[in-house]
């Protein structure tokens, strides 16, 4: 029994790390660089006033985003353990470790609804394949409506990316997820390259140019700073467990104040990119850029088929390949959204990561299904008048996120000793460290403010 007892203990010490630095760069960007940039950040430029939005956007990332991501990085090296584990040791088992469980049911949540939305991704895929994405505006809005009711489809595309997520999971961290990192995101970043240059020949594309690069300052207003600070944290996967599970597996030699940068600037980039992709072609046929968010799924299709008419097989593949775009997000999200809970139960309950990551997916596809399901096709299945989908996307987004990117700040910034938070963010005197006060000021003071202000703005307290 003893012997069996310490063989599980040592299972729990040999954590596995990332083989290389791009890993860590492209993992941990593919983790920030999904649905958030792709599909969110366009239609909230556009609701936003383009320009103004975007430059705000950048700012928020650079002084606050990346503040919140160091912290989240510190925490998960230093813990060298799953999101619950890593914030119970740096809290000495205090009422702090609560944070790293909130991050943890947070990122499990998040994992289910968002393998519906990434199923709906995967269903225009084959509907380009197929040639169904041709019609009339109506038609469009209609297929949505009808794909996302439907009692079969969406759920069994639910089933198919979280089985894919699975198989890249279970493989563990080098051979599955930094693998499958290494090639999803240098092909996310071509395909949607392909789109920019086709989207910004177009005749009157010149007006959607203008429009993210050209700013309105009349346009600045406090729900703009809002939202773009929202947009921030949403994009950059902050408060979910992802951050701090993935850091749990950097060495001792990663620069985290470097690796936060350069991921920030990727999703920047991204992010930018995508609006390159969707408002040029938006306004060269007369679509308007503050189409909410409907401007993925029921506008830009009849834009792709608007745009290339004169050449239907342009249009054609254009299609094909803005929805491989939008699937390829999704899963680099959705992996690392599963890998938080599958570290958890991998570690915390002394099971195989085979296991913990099956246990994950079968729970998931239940949640994802249960969603699906709750949008019009079996209609009992609403609570106070919203669907299951919207309230775990209400629960998770305007209430565990900042609750927990709060929390997370004041704890590293007024409860953590200074001098392991040093130690860490200069990895152990190694590095110089010359923004380590910037760092701590904005931590204890700019970002818990700032994520406070986005918390009572939603509920109409200021």
């Amino acid at each position: 029994m003893q012997a069996n007892m310490e063989k599980h203990e040592m299972a729990k010490l040999k954590r596995a790390n990332f083989g290389s630095h791009l890993g860590v760069i492209l993992a941990t960007a593919g983790s920030a660089v999904g649905l958030g940039n792709v599909w969110r950040f366009p239609y909230m430029t556009g609701e936003n006033g383009g320009a103004v939005f975007i430059i705000i956007y950048v700012i928020c990332v650079l002084l606050l985003g990346i503040p919140c991501m160091v912290s989240e990085f510190i925490v998960g090296r230093h813990g060298r353990a799953n999101t619950a584990g890593a914030y119970r040791k740096l809290a000495g088992g205090g009422p702090w470790s609560l944070i790293g469980y909130m991050g943890v049911l947070t990122g499990f949540l998040i994992t289910g609804y968002y393998a519906v939305v990434a199923g709906w991704c995967g269903q225009y895929i084959w509907a380009s394949l197929v040639g169904h994405m041709s019609g009339s505006p109506e038609y469009f809005k209609q297929y949505f409506a009808s794909l996302s009711t439907d009692p079969v489809k969406p759920v069994l595309w639910t089933v198919i990316m979280l089985g894919l997520t699975y198989l890249i999971i279970e493989k563990g961290v080098r051979d599955g997820i930094e693998r499958a990192s290494k090639v999803m995101m240098p092909t996310l970043f071509i395909l949607l390259l392909v789109i920019v240059v086709a989207s910004c020949m177009l005749p009157g594309a010149e007006k959607g140019i203008d429009f993210l690069f050209k700013p309105d300052f009349t346009k600045i207003n406090s729900d703009v700073f809002l939202s773009a600070l929202g947009q921030a944290f949403y994009s950059l996967s902050i408060a979910m467990g992802c951050l701090c599970t993935y850091a749990s597996y950097f060495s001792r030699e990663t620069n985290l104040t470097g690796s936060a940068t350069q991921i920030a600037v990727i999703d920047c980039i991204v992010a930018i990119l995508a609006g390159l992709m969707i408002f040029p072609a938006a306004f060269a046929v007369g679509v308007s850029p503050d189409s909410g968010a409907s401007l993925v799924f029921i506008t830009l299709p009849n834009v792709f088929q608007q745009a290339f008419a004169g050449i239907p097989v342009l249009g054609y593949v254009i299609s094909l390949v803005f929805f491989a775009l939008l699937t390829l997000a999704a899963l680099t999200s959705l992996i690392s959204l599963h890998e938080v809970s599958t570290a958890f139960l991998h570690e915390e309950l002394v099971i195989t990561r085979k296991k913990a990551a099956l246990i994950v997916t079968v729970t998931t596809i239940i949640i994802g299904c249960l969603c699906s399901l709750s949008l019009g096709a079996v209609e009992f299945m609403t609570v106070w008048e919203k669907t299951l989908f919207d309230i775990f996307d209400f629960v998770t987004g305007q209430i565990f996120l900042p609750v927990v990117g709060f929390l997370t700040c004041i704890f590293i910034g007024w409860f953590v000793p200074h001098k392991l938070v040093r130690d860490e963010f200069t990895n152990w005197g190694t590095l110089r460290g010359r923004f380590f006060h910037l760092y701590l000021f904005l931590v204890k003071y700019v970002c818990p403010l700032a994520i406070l202000f986005i918390f009572l703005h939603q509920f109409g307290l200021i």
